[in-house]
């Protein structure tokens, strides 16, 4: 039997609020444990939530990137389960009305393809606390700094029908939350996960298959590891004869398999009604206009400007565009170098600036050459003061800190291109009467061997002599 694969993503986005969600206690990472939690966010009696406007705003911002329904009256519901690292045992959230509705983005698939993926809902709610299960001997520790933390929880429609496309929607989500710089998309602290929603079912049937949720998962990695493993799990299981129960299970990255957490709740046994401390919340026109006016260019946008403003390839443009930081480089570069050539700038970012980023295990941010360095580099190339392939020996200098431009590491380094007519043909001269049968090889019709040639005389220069240069004396010399 073939099997389709039906998948729903549920991701938090923890946004870059200074303050929590309904308290002034301080949001920063990586605080001593306890520390930044006061007692709103340890529920003590007498406290009353006070919502953080601008969580507002950033939950607004990711509505209208996303062409979403914005709603005029919005609740905050108690959601009611207990966990030792929720203090109040309910967790405050959105359940029936949602401040942002029904929107869609699309995702751009290896192949070039492209496939929207609806969007459900997006919803504020409150973060929970932290179980510390190391170095406490048996015992467990409770975090509460992150208790109170605000998160946007969007999510998807049951769009997608691979891990693939999962992995892409999720990386789309991430790139569009940082270029709204309202989540920093960290996911090894926390501050970017989600939750996996799988089901098969057979192919042809419109009735989808009993899902289980896969929790918290950190890094796109494991969302394409685990999704596909736990598709593997229920074909096996149905095909067995038994049946997939609904229920929430965890993946284990080390043993890269899911087991059972727990039988998957429903919204009933959750219990949610309407915090009574909290009022409704009305976002008026005014709000959202005012909102509007602060969206940057977004990924999409900014991608077709690269594509029909600079003549950049589709791939090319989706690439630099992948993250905000990454776009912002180039286009410093590229203004840096006079906007003369959009594609060589490109190459240059996306080949060996990017190469040399992904080996070191480096962020663009963290970038060793900056922009200004870069274009320094590529500016030498255009005016023929160095090779291509010697613009790769300066740019390496660059990245271990040999110099503070191009100009300094050339000149530092003897690397200047040799143009002069009259020392390139001498090299051509030598290089010819040293390889008398090669050179007949090549009269006699193996034009191949000119590339033999150019290595030659390249090799006599040193790598500096200007191989359009070469090429031409070569070609004049060698037919005689």
């Amino acid at each position: 039997m073939e099997w389709e694969v039906v998948i729903g993503l549920e991701i938090h986005a923890q946004l870059a609020t200074k303050s929590k969600i309904f308290s002034g206690a301080a949001t920063a990472y990586g605080a001593a444990p306890n520390s930044q939690a006061c007692a709103v966010d340890l529920g003590l009696p007498g406290v009353l939530p006070v919502l953080n406007e601008e969580a507002v705003k950033m939950a607004l911002k990711f509505g209208l990137a996303v062409d979403a329904e914005i709603a005029e009256r919005s609740v905050f519901a108690r959601k009611n389960y207990f966990y030792p690292d929720l203090p109040k045992g309910y967790q405050i959230s959105q359940f029936e009305l949602p401040v942002v509705g029904i929107g869609q983005i699309s995702i751009e698939m290896e192949d070039g393809t492209e496939k929207v993926i609806g969007i459900t809902r997006a919803h504020l709610e409150e973060d929970a606390g932290k179980s510390l299960h190391e170095d406490f001997q048996g015992q467990t520790g409770i975090d509460l700094n992150r208790a109170g933390t605000p998160l946007l929880e969007i999510v998807s429609e049951p769009d997608m029908r691979s891990a693939k496309e999962a992995v892409a929607y999720m990386k789309k989500i991430h790139s569009l939350v940082r270029y709204l710089e309202i989540c920093d998309g960290n996911m090894q602290e926390g501050s970017f996960r989600c939750d996996a929603n799988v089901s098969v079912r057979p192919k042809g049937q419109e009735e989808y298959g009993t899902r289980a949720e896969l929790k918290n998962i950190n890094s796109f990695r494991n969302v394409e590891r685990a999704i596909n493993i736990e598709i593997e799990r229920q074909i096996d299981v149905i095909e067995s004869g038994a049946e997939v129960v609904q229920e929430t299970r965890l993946y284990d990255a080390d043993k890269n398999e899911t087991r059972s957490m727990r039988s998957k709740e429903e919204a009933n046994d959750y219990r949610y009604f309407p915090d009574p401390d909290l009022l409704p919340l009305v976002i008026e026109q005014e709000l959202i206009e005012s909102v509007r006016a602060t969206l940057p260019e977004l990924p999409n946008e900014k991608r077709d400007r690269f594509v029909n403003d600079l003549g950049l390839s589709l791939y090319d443009a989706s690439l630099l565009t992948s993250s905000r930081e990454l776009a912002d480089y180039y286009e410093a570069v590229l203004a840096a170098t006079g906007g003369k050539d959009p594609k060589q700038c490109a190459n240059w970012v996306t080949g060996e600036l990017s190469g040399a980023l992904n080996k070191a295990g480096l962020d663009i941010s963290e970038s060793p050459v900056t922009a200004e360095q870069l274009a320094g580099v590529l500016i030498r190339i255009s005016d023929n003061t160095i090779s291509g392939k010697i613009a790769k020996t300066v740019f390496e200098a660059l990245w271990e800190d040999e110099g503070k431009d191009a100009d300094a590491v050339i000149e530092a380094k003897g690397l200047k291109q040799v143009t002069d007519t009259g020392a390139i043909e001498a090299m051509v001269d030598e290089v010819l009467a040293n390889n008398p049968d090669q050179l007949q090889q090549y009269r006699d019709g193996k034009e191949q061997l000119l590339g033999f040639f150019v290595g030659q005389v390249m090799k006599a220069s040193k790598g500096k002599a200007n191989p359009a240069q070469v090429n031409e004396l070569l070609k004049k010399k060698m037919l005689g």
